[in-house]
């Protein structure tokens, strides 16, 4: 059977009984029969936090969330009281390259649509919420522009949830008065300075908070204008009041699963929010959470960030791989990744290697590699994997998740249980926060990357120097850059050696605390493909939709 197809054909429980199921006793706010909102309270519970990550993936990904699910469901099977806290997709993905993002077979999160589609309407209050503080900087300098913005130094860009390379540069203002002309750029949602806001944000007061601190532009001596310096604060938090709550839906298996928000792990931080992430852990006892991509983006951003601002630390990591994506990177062609190569495999497992010793020996974190098992991979392929990592005594669980679900997951949850009952991890950030822009960057590269070193175009440093005039280098660092290679090239797959990351500048979120490196040419609003996911879907009279996955 299809992916939707065993959606429909699974019966889902009434979300009241998920709620009770996970434990939450308080008040919260259904959106149907199987979607609620659940208000800000916590549990007495400090559950045990278990991360999904990756090696670098293909272009279709690489089934992280698809093991995640079928791990939580697995755990509960083993009658441990667990909760998923998981990502929303955006649409810019939906209606792109890569489908939905609810898991897939019999490891799913539902209602699928519903979750691939507008998700209670969290990502148009951010995008709605974004827009409106553009629309009051425009304002404010067609009003007289009391503050003294410099019109060509304006910091914070306008947002949409959908693949657009048309809006990577616009001119806003155009035309008798219509404002003041000047350049923008619009960045997709899920990379918002809000996004990570919302990601971020401990409760209500604190996302005001880092609202109104977020830096809107200079002024023409040089000061940072604020949103609170244009009043914008609040109005913006009233249109994300309903959003800053947590969803919680289901597994097929009717395991409670709370989804939020989603930032790219490529041009953002890749991590569901703290909000969900804590309430997750302090009612259930094992909490499986994601970060995007491979472990050196969302899993270096989860740990060097979200750990860091949000005192949390993870109990065990799932490093997940695939014979297609290990094929991949040992040159295997991409239309001939489902032929066996067994010396491909070989080839492509220093790929995984890296990823491994990032998170053991970097990030100093217990770890097991999940083998998520595909129809065409072939028993030679999959025992060559088992062998080299018995060889450096990492452990390796084979996983049929798409197929079996949580039986398929069973051998992986017990390995995780086992790592989370020892907890010997002593976890070690990749950077030391007082550290200089520069060092930061430079750690996360030479650390986590394996580059060699990191060089600075004159505008990123142009861009340190203002930073650091405004005594802003104190600030965490997180590096937009490919997800297909360890390098900011790629093309350049597998473990590059001697390479380089190009940092060609910076910018600042400061409502969010952090600073973002942009590496190589990686673009903050993503295009459409010349065949895009949207061309596949169908919709019929009753409402059924093909194409999402």
């Amino acid at each position: 059977m299809t992916d939707i197809e065993i959606a429909r054909n699974t019966k889902l429980e009434k979300i009241d009984k998920i709620v009770k199921k996970l434990g939450y006793k308080g008040e919260f706010s259904l959106y149907g029969n199987y979607k609620a909102k659940l208000p800000i309270e916590y549990g007495n519970k400090q559950g045990k936090l278990i991360l999904v990550t990756a090696i670098n993936p293909t272009k279709m990904g690489i089934g992280k969330t698809t093991v995640s699910i079928g791990l939580a469901d697995a755990l509960s099977k083993l009658h441990k009281n667990t909760c998923l806290a998981l990502r929303e997709p955006s649409l810019g993905p939906v209606f792109g390259i890569k489908g939905g993002a609810t898991g897939g077979g019999y490891s799913q999160v539902a209602p699928m649509e519903d979750i691939n589609l507008h998700f209670n309407g969290d990502f148009h209050a951010i995008t709605s919420a974004n827009n409106l503080l553009c629309s009051m900087i425009d304002n404010h300098l067609f009003q007289g522009n009391e503050l003294n913005i410099d019109e060509n130094n304006i910091l914070f860009h306008r947002c949409l949830d959908l693949n657009d390379r048309a809006l990577r540069s616009v001119t806003v203002g155009m035309g008798d008065k219509n404002g003041v002309e000047r350049k923008d750029s619009f960045t997709i949602t899920a990379a918002s300075e809000i996004m990570a806001i919302m990601c971020l944000a401990t409760d209500f007061d604190d996302l005001k908070q880092r609202l109104g601190n977020i830096a809107v532009a200079l002024n023409k001596k040089g000061n940072l204008v604020y949103a609170r310096d244009l009043k914008a604060e609040n109005a913006m938090a009233i249109l994300l009041k309903d959003a800053l709550m947590p969803n919680i839906v289901q597994t097929l298996d009717h395991t409670p699963a709370l989804v939020h928000l989603g930032p790219f792990a490529n041009i953002a931080h890749g991590c569901n929010s703290v909000i969900a992430t804590k309430m997750a852990m302090s009612y259930a006892d094992y909490v499986v959470t994601e970060a995007g991509f491979g472990s050196d983006l969302g899993a270096e951003k989860f740990f060097d960030l979200k750990c860091r601002v949000a005192n949390l630390k993870p109990n065990a990591v799932v490093l997940v791989a695939t014979i297609g994506a290990l094929k991949l990177h040992g040159g295997v062609a991409y239309e001939n990744i489902k032929e066996e190569n067994v010396e491909a495999v070989k080839i492509g497992m220093d790929n995984l290697y890296a990823h491994i010793n990032t998170i053991y020996n970097q990030f100093k974190l217990p770890v097991v590699v999940a083998l998520n098992r595909y129809t065409t991979d072939t028993l030679e392929e999959i025992n060559t994997v088992l062998r080299e990592l018995n060889e450096i005594k990492i452990d390796c669980v084979v996983c049929d998740v798409w197929g079996e679900g949580k039986k398929g997951t069973k051998k992986l949850a017990e390995k995780v249980i086992e790592l989370c009952d020892k907890d010997n991890s002593t976890f070690e950030f990749a950077y030391d926060i007082n550290s200089t822009i520069k060092q930061k960057i430079k750690d996360i590269a030479t650390k986590v990357y394996g580059a060699k070193g990191v060089k600075f175009l004159p505008k990123a440093e142009e861009t340190i120097k203002k930073l650091n005039a405004l005594h802003l280098n104190k600030l965490p660092i997180i590096i937009a850059k490919t997800q297909y290679s360890l390098s900011d090239d790629a093309k350049l797959l597998n473990r590059p050696k001697d390479f380089y990351i190009t940092i060609r500048d910076l910018e600042l979120k400061n409502g969010a605390g952090f600073i973002v490196a942009l590496a190589g040419s990686m673009l903050l609003m993503p295009g459409l493909s010349k065949t895009p996911n949207a061309v596949n879907m169908k919709i019929d009279n009753n409402y059924i939709i093909e194409g999402l996955f």
